[in-house]
């Protein structure tokens, strides 16, 4: 039980590690949790759009695909230029004491050779987890958000992926709430 404590403990310890990409954007933050959790979130939504995939290991492997980051810490892309993480490492010492330690390996090695249905789904999910950040920015008036936009979204590789994408730079970030309570105001419901 010790080895579980200390597994939550870690994983916890991602509600405190920023995001560091945004330092380079310019505007907006986020946790890796909070990221995790959205990356979670779409893959699920996802998984209704899908046929023939494992519900369960996609949305588990979203869900553990950064937990390494709290012994790495989050490296984004200009810091991979310099600095390279040893996350094979970091997932051995993470999982070797667990009783389903090997599930853990398992999930975040395939989430990264990326060769299953269900990785290329949760890659496409890590990356519109982004994509939703940098829409939300760049509605709100922030430029440099724009210009990533097209460098996220060209790393999408599924069809679901693509198409989510296309639907979300379409919307508006508040669109959600505010024709609902504009509609009402109105009258219009």
């Amino acid at each position: 039980m010790k080895s579980i404590a200390n597994l939550l403990f870690e994983a916890r310890k991602l509600k405190e590690l920023p995001r560091s990409g945004y330092a380079f954007l310019g505007a907006g933050n986020e946790t890796v949790a909070e990221h995790s959790f959205m990356t979670t979130f779409i893959a699920f939504v996802m998984a209704r759009m899908e046929t023939d995939i494992n519900e369960q290991r996609l949305t588990s492997m979203c869900l553990v695909h950064d937990l390494p980051e709290a012994r790495t810490g989050d490296l984004n892309y200009v810091q991979k230029e310099y600095v390279t993480a040893n996350e094979e490492k970091a997932v051995k010492d993470l999982s070797r004491t667990l009783p389903f330690g090997q599930l853990f390996a398992d999930l975040i090695d395939e989430f990264n050779q990326g060769e299953t249905k269900e990785a290329r789904l949760a890659h496409d999910a890590d990356q519109l987890s982004f994509v939703l950040e940098l829409k939300a920015l760049a509605d709100i008036g922030y430029d440099p958000p724009k210009a990533w936009l097209t460098a996220v979204i060209s790393r999408l590789k599924t069809d679901t992926g693509k198409k989510l994408s296309e639907t979300i730079i379409d919307t508006q970030w508040d669109e959600w709430w505010r024709k609902n309570i504009i509609d009402r105001d109105n009258g219009n419901q």
